[in-house]
């Protein structure tokens, strides 16, 4: 059996392709590598693939045994650090079970040197939500994970063409770009880069019944934004909030819209897993290096 790990931003998801369960980050905290067992008898366990923060201290699949500092350049950055994913990761390397981590998209990655501008283009469980979605659509998609924030991914031709990170374009439900406002109150001290990234999202700026609408509208121009490099391309989204936002993203684009739910980044894991340990030399692009 293989598993997928999923560390999520509000949650750590755990899939066997036939079985999940998920803790929160908080509950992840206390996580023993033994609770895999949940999924199937921990002697059956042929392989991980999991993500932890970033990923952005290394480009290609790789052990965790063999990665420094969890292959993150630092924890701080955009987003809540609370040490359930350290745990897990922690966890999993001293089980001795055969694991290996996934990379973020950024500067070091093999995509498209214009999405270089940006330091960060995806956290790396969006590569198993990617890998998942190529199963069903095949070799040119855009797929958008929207929930807690936004971030949306290109492939094409069977690679990682690209991506728009959670701080650079269309805001979640909690998190988002920081606009003047938000600059103004660093620069005056009222609040962290980081505090003002955590609640840029559309929960903190607008009225309830305008967010769902305003997260549709904004995944829809990322896809849209992508498709300028892959008109034919497939269009899914993914995450929590997919299944509130498609009809809506797909009236916007005028393209029907393939639906994946809050799991399809630890089953892509999963499938990543059964793949590099089946010998797979490449992973959307991503390279293998065991």
């Amino acid at each position: 059996m293989f598993i997928g790990i999923d560390h999520g931003t509000s949650a750590i998801r755990f899939s066997s392709g036939e079985s999940c369960f998920k803790i929160t980050r908080e509950e992840a905290r206390e996580f023993r590598w033994q609770s895999l067992a949940r999924l199937c008898p921990l002697n059956r366990i042929e392989g991980i693939a999991l993500t932890y923060s970033m990923g952005d201290a290394f480009a290609t699949i790789t052990r965790v045994q063999e990665l420094d500092e969890r292959g993150v350049i630092s924890r701080e950055g955009a987003g809540k650090h609370i040490g359930g994913g350290t745990c897990v990761f922690d966890q999993v390397r001293q089980s001795g079970l055969p694991a290996v981590a996934v990379p973020g998209l950024h500067r070091g990655s093999p995509t498209d040197v214009r999405f270089k501008a940006y330091s960060h283009q995806a956290s790396p469980e969006k590569i198993g939500i990617a890998y998942l979605v190529s199963r069903d659509l095949g070799e040119d998609f855009v797929v958008s994970d929207a929930s807690s924030n936004t971030v949306t991914v290109l492939v094409s031709g069977g690679r990682i063409i690209g991506a728009l990170d959670a701080c650079i374009f269309a805001p979640g439900l909690e998190h988002g770009a920081l606009d003047v406002e938000a600059i103004r109150s660093i620069d005056a001290g009222k609040i962290t880069a980081n505090g003002a990234f955590l609640r840029a999202g559309v929960n903190h700026t607008l009225p309830p019944g305008e967010r769902y609408r305003t997260v549709a509208l904004f995944t829809a121009m990322e896809c849209a934004a992508l498709l300028l490099l892959a008109p034919s391309a497939g269009v899914a989204i993914a995450g929590s909030l997919a299944p509130c936002i498609a009809e809506e993203v797909e009236s916007l684009l005028q393209k029907p819209v393939a639906v994946y739910d809050e799991w399809c980044a630890s089953r892509g894991l999963c499938a990543i897993a059964r793949d590099v340990f089946g010998g797979k030399k490449d992973i959307l692009g991503i390279g293998v290096n065991l």
